[in-house]
């Protein structure tokens, strides 16, 4: 535009200088100049005229990606209809066959069919033998969330509080990273591996437990589990009481179950079932008596549900059976305290930092829903607690968000000074394992 403007005033110049030497130059010499003036301002207007096209087209011209798209939308309309369309096309599905015909990747966006939040949970639990300052803090942790919580004494399988008692007492469901904490003990005790012990993974790349625990490494938990093979992996999760009735006589409690076949190798084989518990139901009281066992030193007990201040009074802990884990715990604290300290559960940090805690999660999804875990307990100087959360539902459902209702839950217990209060407790006697 500027161009033609630039151009109008040469002509305009041209013109007055003509009228200037027309009187005094001849009449049909200054004609000609006249013409000539004219012919060569048309022309670089016609030519200014084109640059200007020619940049108004360069401006407005497609980029490369949407000449693409547009060239793949033609071909899509095309191939969903030669001729004339008809009232059946489907171009959607068109397109996505052309996608997948010039080998560009499809994006697999997964869907979730359960909620995350629930109402009233809790509502029908027997509570008459919990401790309320226990299950006050967890009912208030859990909030809107759709799971369950389940509050244990290590030092005797009393279980302090369970909050939605239904999902807590029903067959479970896959444990996800969680399992690793089974396959750690189970590498340690075949001594596959120590805590420092680098394992490669490829590429030059390696790791040790206690950083592969800390971050929840899958392929350091599939390579382990391979050399400890399924025979032996099967043993530890049912020594661990994977599999097995976890309670004491507790109504309406469902088996988890341990496969007794390995997966199918085109499904992972046992590194699958390692490093995201493949094919393996695991409940929140079997993942609670386990984590029982690291905090008390290695006793697996029956876990046992109150329900009446009597049942408290008259209380008898029961031993299913002793772990030989003592010398395996002080291998796998140091990842289980890294999680929470700089790995997949520092999110408990959000709400509780006064004492150290210990724990693991897991995060995966079947059926349409996804799975958030989070065991651990908190080793304070007056006692420990063992608290684990199990969280169903979609997008908002994961490991991390589980450990930090974990931390809320420990913040509650820490400003109603519960850790304070606790004492180390003697029992007039301890049932003898049954097995």
């Amino acid at each position: 535009m500027r161009r033609l403007r630039l151009d109008a005033v040469f002509i305009l110049l041209g013109r007055v200088l003509f009228m200037i030497e027309f009187q005094r130059a001849g009449k049909a010499v200054m004609l000609t100049l006249l013409a000539l003036l004219f012919c060569a301002g048309a022309f670089a207007a016609t030519v200014s005229s084109q640059e200007y096209s020619r940049k108004q087209k360069q401006k407005i011209a497609e980029s490369a990606s949407a000449q693409k798209h547009v060239s793949h939308a033609r071909h899509s309309r095309r191939a969903a209809s030669p001729a004339a369309p008809s009232a059946t096309a489907t171009p959607r599905k068109a397109t996505v066959r052309h996608a997948v015909a010039r080998g560009t990747q499809r994006r697999y966006v997964e869907r979730f069919h359960t909620s995350s939040f629930a109402a009233g949970l809790g509502s029908d639990d027997v509570t008459a033998g919990e401790d309320p300052l226990v299950r006050g803090a967890a009912l208030d942790a859990l909030g809107n969330m759709n799971g369950t919580v389940v509050a244990i004494d290590p030092e005797s399988g009393r279980i302090l509080a369970m909050v939605n008692q239904k999902l807590a007492l029903s067959q479970g469901a896959q444990p996800c990273s969680t399992f690793k904490v089974a396959v750690a003990l189970a590498a340690l005790n075949e001594n596959i591996i120590k805590k420092d012990t680098p394992v490669a993974l490829g590429g030059g790349w390696q790791i040790n437990l206690t950083k592969a625990l800390a971050h929840s490494n899958n392929a350091y938990f599939e390579a382990v589990g391979r050399r400890l093979g399924f025979e032996k992996v099967s043993y530890y999760a049912h020594q661990f009481g994977i599999g097995e009735l976890a309670g004491w006589n507790l109504a309406g409690e469902h088996l988890g179950t341990f496969p007794s076949e390995e997966l199918s190798a085109k499904l992972g084989g046992v590194g699958k079932m390692c490093s995201f518990g493949e094919s393996i139901y695991l409940t929140p009281l079997q993942l609670g008596a386990l984590i029982s066992s690291i905090a008390n030193g290695g006793t697996l007990y029956y876990l046992q549900h109150p329900l009446t201040p009597e049942d408290v009074a008259n209380f008898q802990p029961r031993v299913k059976r002793y772990l030989n884990i003592a010398p395996l715990i002080p291998e796998v604290s140091p990842g289980m305290a890294g999680a929470v300290q700089y790995g997949t559960a520092r999110s408990v940090h959000e709400n509780f930092t006064e004492a150290e805690i210990l724990g693991k999660t897991g995060t995966c999804s079947k059926d349409g829903t996804r799975f958030g875990w989070f065991a651990s307990y908190a080793n304070t100087q007056y006692g420990r607690v063992v608290v684990v959360f199990f969280l169903e539902g979609g997008r908002s459902t994961f490991g991390p968000k589980a450990a930090e209702l974990a931390g809320k839950f420990y913040r509650n217990l820490y400003e109603h000074d519960y850790f304070a209060g606790l004492v180390p407790q003697h029992h007039a006697s301890i049932a003898a394992p049954t097995q």
